[in-house]
């Protein structure tokens, strides 16, 4: 029997689900799983959260927040328990992210890391079991640096480019998650084209170009390749060592018959040859972010996105709760 396209593909890969609903996660299994804002507050909206969204008020006021703070602990409880229970559906890990609001703030983000670990920890789950997730921000970077050096393993997100990259491998992050088919929907934009052949695709070169660098310099960081928009992204980063995927793709995956082979392996980055690894200063990161428009635009775009989503969710839990009232000056 011929092997669908998604299990051949496991073999080569780490495959991760890119969600928040717990029945895809149930039909695919995957090793590990992501969340962010977004995905939250769509997993939020489906009935069959109702129960978890019901748990974390309860246990918010339990614990003595009110008005806006209440609503945000809320949140940072639903998320937690959302993880939980995802972890009951793998055998790995979940990444949790921290509010993005905090993404321009070292402190703050290291502060809300420890406090979604100690809510995870209260409900009996390993912290070697959570991934934090920070936007690649120097500041979330200099937070996972912080984090990691304490055995607190974090995932930098909204990564678009090599300069943020160079400065996770500095950190010493757990993983990063370099995004595909937002930087695809940069270029087509910007160069006014309908598509690229897969192996000129900015997202997918993109990723490569990380991988080769990071294989090469022996740094520890595992790629997570993400922000996917076709099966052909996903496959032209087969072999990649994780790659987090929506269940939408996943499905098309598996009922997708081609033939999957290796894309990236540690062989073929060796024959890359780059300079030697130097740590990239805040100047340096700051200079080269601002220089490269393409990831200055997706980095705030994203973090402002994922401030939105997590907006949404503050209302949709006020209009649940009948809490609209308290909350107008």
């Amino acid at each position: 029997m011929t092997q669908s396209a998604l299990d051949q593909l496991k073999r080569l890969t780490t495959i991760v689900a890119d969600t928040g609903d717990l029945n895809a996660i149930q039909q695919f299994r995957p090793l590990d799983a992501t969340t962010n804002p977004s995905l939250i507050t769509a997993a939020a909206q489906q009935p069959e959260s109702r129960t978890l969204i019901e748990d974390a008020y309860d246990q918010a006021k339990q614990e003595g927040y009110q008005l806006d703070a209440l609503v945000e602990r809320t949140i940072d409880i639903l998320t937690v328990k959302l993880g939980v229970e995802i972890l009951n559906l793998v055998e790995g890990r979940v990444s949790t992210e921290v509010d993005a609001a905090l993404s321009y703030n070292t402190e703050e983000t290291v502060a809300k890391a420890k406090e979604l670990l100690a809510l995870y920890q209260s409900y009996g789950i390993d912290q070697n079991r959570i991934l934090i997730k920070i936007a690649s921000t120097w500041e979330g970077i200099q937070a996972a640096k912080v984090l990691e050096a304490e055995g607190i393993h974090c995932n930098l997100t909204l990564l678009f480019g090599l300069h943020q990259a160079k400065a996770c491998a500095d950190a010493k992050v757990t993983l990063i998650s370099p995004f595909v088919g937002r930087i695809l929907d940069w270029y087509k934009k910007a160069e006014n084209v309908e598509s690229y052949p897969i192996d000129k695709d900015p997202g997918v070169v993109s990723v490569k170009q990380i991988y080769h660098y990071y294989k090469q310099h022996q740094i520890k960081t595992e790629v997570m390749g993400a922000s996917f928009r076709s099966v052909e992204q996903v496959l032209g980063l087969a072999g990649c060592d994780l790659l987090t995927v929506a269940p939408a793709l996943l499905e098309k995956l598996e009922n997708d018959q081609r033939t999957v082979s290796a894309q990236l392996n540690h062989q073929q980055a060796q024959t890359h040859q780059d300079h030697q690894h130097q740590e990239i200063s805040k100047a340096e990161f700051k200079q080269q972010l601002e220089a490269d428009l393409m990831a200055f635009q997706l980095l705030q775009g994203g973090i402002d996105g994922f401030i939105k989503a997590r907006e949404q969710l503050a209302l949709l839990l006020r209009q649940s709760f009948g809490l609209e009232a308290d909350f107008i000056d």
